[in-house]
């Protein structure tokens, strides 16, 4: 191992993508050392596996890489290289078996996210890494990156530097977005961080947000038609929240919303009540006789519709609607919902926008900072929860960490070329 400071490579940033360039370098043989701000490592990574910990995903890698978006090329390379087939032989090794579960995501056997963590960070103190926690990285002087630590502040030189400090969501776990400001005074662009993977601001009435928030809408399909004026549909659920809505079939479609709100001011989503039902079937359904029952009684025992999805409709619509069948069938099947803006970035499941692509080249080095590589959510790209997120963090860690092992190996290749030319 290598002694001299200036020969340690640092990892600032105890994540999944920290951790993951870390890996890269140590096994090549270099000393490294992982900074972060949080009393332990991984803070984010076990929290995010609370709810079953979703490594990656098993679909097909064309569709896989759309995922990303405008950014599914540049990161491609990268994805391809860590692909799911090598996270499950990468957690196997570390004594986690994982299973595809029926919707395509690849799951720990025992869905948890503490044992593979601990785990890792085993094998990486036997391969040397030194972890240097409550270490805030604050700014740099003289060449010398500066940390905010129990003790004062320590300047330290590196040999190189990978920065893995996340995005500006769920800033308890460390992820405050704040390295941007540091990154600006060095004069590397970045894209100003917005909410990804997020609920969203709906003007419910009081009466329906004290009814009926906190609860579930299964089986609900919602199309959306992006600023781009294609339209999208997925099957799943969400929940009422009394500012509006969020879940899983909202975050699939967080990006497009957020982009249709800033282009339009709202945006408006279309939910088919009863996926499973034709509106012929919902006209034919609405039309029999019903007797001396309320409507929400018969669109209950006629359709199958909840209390929710009632009170949804009377939120919505006009009674002219309400009062008209065929256009009641009409809207049971894309009921329109206005959503006004998403809820606050920290309480996002992740955050789009961060260092700029144009910064840095095909191993994600700052082009400006020979030496200074950057992996997961601080660069500017986002994708959907589903095992997409992690992926992509694992991904580029592998990628930043091989492409240090490189750079140095070539800084020493030359350095030997030009001690042999003397």
């Amino acid at each position: 191992m290598r002694s001299d400071d200036h020969q340690i490579v640092a990892i600032i940033g105890a994540g999944p993508a920290g951790l993951m360039a870390a890996e890269q370098v140590a096994r090549a043989g270099f000393e490294v050392h992982v900074y972060d701000a949080m009393p332990s490592a991984g803070r984010k990574f076990l929290l995010a596996g609370k709810s079953g910990m979703n490594l990656s995903h098993a679909e097909e890698f064309d569709q896989f890489k759309s995922r990303y978006r405008q950014n599914a090329d540049i990161l491609a390379p990268s994805l391809r290289q860590f692909d799911a087939n090598k996270i499950r032989e990468w957690a196997g090794k570390l004594g986690v078996e994982t299973f595809i579960g029926t919707s395509g995501r690849i799951f720990p056997i025992d869905m948890k996210a503490a044992p593979l963590l601990r785990a890792w960070l085993h094998r990486l103190k036997a391969d040397g890494v030194r972890f240097h926690m409550r270490h805030k990285w604050v700014g740099v002087e003289h060449q010398q990156l500066r940390f905010s630590t129990p003790e004062g502040i320590v300047n330290q030189t590196f040999k190189a530097i990978i920065f893995a400090l996340g995005g500006a969501s769920w800033q308890r776990l460390g992820s405050d977005g704040k390295w941007a400001e540091i990154f600006a005074s060095e004069k590397i662009a970045t894209m100003p961080f917005q909410p990804s993977n997020c609920g969203f601001v709906v003007g419910w009435s009081d009466y329906f947000k004290q009814k009926f928030a906190g609860t579930p809408l299964t089986n609900v399909n919602v199309s959306l038609k992006n600023i781009h004026k294609e339209t999208f549909s997925k099957t799943g659920q969400f929940v009422i929240t009394e500012r509006g809505v969020e879940g899983s079939l909202i975050y699939a479609f967080s990006a497009d919303i957020r982009e249709t709100i800033q282009a339009s001011g709202c945006a408006e989503l279309a939910l088919d009540l009863l996926p499973g039902k034709s509106q012929e079937r919902v006209i034919e359904e609405l039309s029999s006789p019903r007797g001396s029952r309320s409507l929400s009684s018969h669109l209950r025992s006629k359709l199958g519709l909840h209390p929710v999805h009632c009170a949804l409709l009377h939120e919505n619509l006009p009674v002219s609607v309400i009062q008209d069948n065929v256009a009641l069938a009409k809207s049971i099947k894309a009921l329109p919902l206005r959503l006004q803006s998403p809820f606050p970035i920290d309480e996002a499941i992740s955050s789009a926008g961060g260092v700029a692509f144009a910064e840095v080249n095909e191993d994600f080095m700052l082009i400006s900072k020979p030496g200074w590589f950057c992996a997961g959510e601080m660069l500017d790209w986002e994708a959907p929860t589903g095992g997409y997120l992690l992926s992509a963090c694992f991904a580029t860690g592998v990628t930043a960490g091989q492409g240090v092992v490189n750079w140095l190996r070539q800084k020493e290749l030359v350095v030997g070329e030009k001690e042999n030319d003397r």
